[in-house]
């Protein structure tokens, strides 16, 4: 079993195999562990891992009875893992937002990182530290405590690190990017 077919497959109703699943839904997500960090509140939390405290050590506490100690064979060697999390504590979206870099100018919701999202998923580069039985020791987390965590996979810079040359409204707002913290400005309202 590959772990998407029959009773317990993630990302699909359970007693529904791939071959079954709708593609409009509805999913079922189940969280594979939590996120142990110092940020309590999400204001005041780093916005990007590559921001202020970037070096911010967590754990990632895996859940061994959904995890087979086989699944993490292999991740000593890796420098940097995706976190691929369910933002939790997010407020409801908007279409339109205020981001924190830039002009208080509202932005359209899928041109920014704003964690309230028709489906709150977080993604996270973080630098992988070590791995003891199921706890995966990070740096440089952006997520709060008790983040729940969907899916673990390899940072490959061949394939993940993209030369750019147009990132949008970013351009002007990205030399903020190492003195903003999560505030009220991901928000649909002011």
């Amino acid at each position: 079993m590959t772990g998407l077919e029959g009773e317990g497959g993630i990302g699909y109703m359970r007693g529904m195999s791939a071959r079954q699943a709708d593609p409009r839904g509805p999913f079922m997500l189940e969280a594979i562990g939590r996120v142990t960090s110092t940020y309590q509140r999400r204001f005041g939390t780093p916005q990007q891992a590559s921001a202020v405290d970037s070096d911010a050590a967590a754990v990632l506490v895996l859940d061994p009875v959904k995890i087979p100690a086989e699944a993490l064979a292999d991740l000593e060697g890796m420098d940097r893992i995706w976190v691929i999390t369910w933002l939790h504590r997010g407020g409801g979206w908007s279409p339109q937002v205020f981001p924190p870099r830039g002009p208080r100018q509202r932005r359209g919701l899928f041109s920014t990182r704003s964690p309230d999202r028709p489906n709150p998923i977080g993604l996270s580069a973080v630098e992988l530290v070590r791995v003891e039985g199921w706890d995966l020791h990070v740096r440089g987390i952006d997520l709060l405590d008790g983040t729940p965590i969907l899916d673990i996979k390899p940072y490959v810079p061949l394939f993940d690190s993209r030369q750019t040359d147009r990132i949008g409204w970013f351009g002007a707002a990205g030399e903020r990017v190492f003195d903003v913290r999560a505030d009220d400005r991901y928000t649909g309202s002011a």
